[in-house]
């Protein structure tokens, strides 16, 4: 048998035992989410990840940009997800994180009671791995502009949580967010943990922050929780599925699974 056939032939089994599907809503205009879960997935092929997209373009605080995150709009997105019988759906995004934890704790409540599907997002999966990891002191990386910045600092101050050291370019547009190097994102990481924090929060889920993550704990000390790896760590959970095989990702999936 060729080489060829050999490979389509295991493609073809891992597919047939691929028993547990993820499904992610996903911002339209996002190009980093679906290849970071990907990577991050690679190593267990009985989970795979689906994806449904609504429209997002821009961020900043504004109603018209507020509305990109209408309920009934995320909602029709996951009924999409549920077609393909997921075993869990996760907002990837972090749209709660500046409009109030309340609205994704209402939006995986109305995914659960619509799809009889488990529920979570990246801003309410980070807040749980926060809370397990008992960090008080936050630094926040993110591309935003300083308005939805400051909206958010002023979320988490509300939670308990103190921002004391944040880095942010000043970008609104969704997709220029997925643009910044990799490299870059690595240096406001450094810059926050060098000012001392409990863990630094890449937040969103349109920037490079999962592929450095793990080098930047070894390096600074510090826990580093991404957006993309908080879904997918939710996702897993919510799925009641272990984290533990993604150790290699950083120490939110080693330590708090």
């Amino acid at each position: 048998m060729s080489r060829a056939a050999d490979d389509a032939r295991t493609y073809a089994e891992i597919a047939v035992d691929r028993r547990v599907r993820l499904g992610m809503l996903t911002p339209s205009s996002n190009t980093v989410l679906e290849a970071v879960c990907a990577a991050m997935l690679a190593e267990s092929p009985e989970v795979s990840a689906h994806y449904s997209r609504f429209r997002v373009t821009e961020i900043r605080a504004s109603e018209a940009a507020d509305a990109q995150f209408a309920g009934e709009t995320m909602l029709a997105a996951a009924m999409l997800l549920a077609d393909a019988r997921m075993h869990a759906i996760c907002w990837n995004g972090t749209s709660a994180s500046w409009l109030g934890l309340g609205r994704d704790r209402d939006l995986c409540a109305a995914i659960t009671r619509a799809t009889r599907t488990p529920a979570i997002s990246a801003t309410l999966a980070t807040y749980d791995v926060l809370k397990r990891a008992g960090a008080r002191r936050l630094g926040l990386v993110t591309p935003y502009l300083d308005e939805v910045q400051a909206k958010i600092v002023d979320q988490f101050a509300r939670q308990g949580f103190d921002v004391s050291a944040e880095r942010h370019l000043g970008l609104a547009d969704n997709f220029a967010f997925a643009e910044v190097p990799a490299r870059d994102v690595a240096e406001m990481i450094r810059a926050v943990a060098d000012q001392g924090c409990d863990a630094a929060l890449v937040l969103c889920t349109n920037f490079c922050g999962a592929p450095v993550a793990a080098a930047l704990e070894a390096e600074t000390g510090v826990l580093v929780i991404d957006s993309v790896a908080a879904s997918v760590w939710g996702a897993l959970r919510a799925a009641g599925l272990s984290t533990a095989p993604l150790h290699g990702w950083g120490r939110m999936f080693q330590d708090f699974d």
